[in-house]
């Protein structure tokens, strides 16, 4: 009589390489705006007909990533509503044949499998992707923060998820940025690899004090991760601001040789600052084939009638 075996367990499947899922951090308060953002979440502020977190979720689908999860907080609403399908209105559209217009309303909910967190109390960069973790899972994921685009036409976030595919680990999107603005990132210690736009993180820090920055690449708002990070966010204590740091825990992986950059030098627009919004409704709006040439000769001849010198009350009181 032959020997019996006893069932075995189903195996646990192994993590995935690939990377198919994103998350998007949009719990903060948009203080820097205000009133705008009293009642509207700063993730909607339109950049120039679209709301600049839709910029964000095209990116991600543009880099095979269809599967975003959005942290968000009280407040946020109307997020949610915009990547949702708004059936009256896609019905009166539909009746009138605006079929443009119609197909702009239907594409965010389009654009990937759009899911929705709280973050609850805002404790930092670090905590809202430690909210993600269950959505995740034990698989690799992207981290596209919302105060940074990327220009549609370039190609960062597939670049990174290159790199990440022949590297181990976590890879961090890098930029040159001037010694003086140091403080205002965190900032990476890097190792040459051999490849010009490539390096090997080996330590972070989290807004530096002026003149003591590790190098002169800072870090932006994407991320591709590894899920190892979560047990290090989770082990990592509130740092600067009495917030948890996603910096601090990436620190942490660096020192175990784990993390590489992609240095880009194409084209980036913060939306979390105000002048640097307007900075780029303008360009984007210049680069639309459909509004460019005509809002481009409008800006020429408003710039040319403007007096020679303007200063605000910032310039008057240095010159005081």
């Amino acid at each position: 009589m032959g020997r019996m075996i006893a069932p075995q367990p189903p195996a646990t499947p192994a993590p995935s390489r690939t990377v198919r899922k994103a998350v998007v951090p949009a719990a903060g308060l948009g203080t820097r705006f205000l009133p705008a953002t009293k009642a509207t979440p700063k993730e909607m502020l339109p950049v120039v007909d679209k709301p600049a977190i839709q910029y964000v979720v095209e990116e991600a689908a543009a880099a095979g990533l269809d599967d975003v999860l959005m942290v968000t907080g009280r407040h946020k609403r109307a997020i949610e509503d915009h990547f949702d399908h708004a059936f009256e209105l896609e019905q009166a559209l539909a009746a009138k044949g605006d079929t443009a217009r119609l197909d702009a309303v239907r594409d965010p909910a389009r654009l990937a499998d759009i899911h929705h967190v709280r973050q609850g109390d805002p404790l930092g960069l670090g905590h809202a992707v430690l909210c993600a973790r269950n959505h995740v899972g034990n698989q690799p994921f992207a981290v596209l923060l919302g105060d940074d685009l990327i220009d549609p036409r370039e190609t960062l976030l597939s670049r990174m998820l290159e790199v990440r595919d022949r590297h181990a680990g976590s890879v961090v999107a890098l930029m040159e940025v001037d010694p003086a603005q140091s403080h205002l990132y965190g900032c990476a210690a890097v190792e040459a690899t051999g490849e010009d736009d490539v390096v090997r993180v080996t330590g972070l820090v989290e807004k530096p004090a002026p003149g003591t920055a590790p190098s002169r690449y800072a870090v932006i708002g994407r991320y591709v991760l590894e899920p190892a990070v979560f047990d290090v966010l989770e082990r990592t204590p509130p740092g600067r601001g009495g917030e948890i740091q996603l910096t601090d825990a990436l620190q942490r992986l660096a020192a175990g040789g784990t993390v590489h950059g992609v240095v880009f030098s194409g084209l980036r627009y913060d939306t979390g600052d105000k002048a640097d919004y307007l900075r780029t409704v303008v360009r984007l709006a210049c680069a639309r084939p459909d509004l460019g040439p005509g809002f481009t000769h409008w800006l020429r001849e408003f710039v040319a009638g403007l007096p020679a010198a303007t200063a605000g009350p910032e310039d008057h009181h240095r010159a005081a």
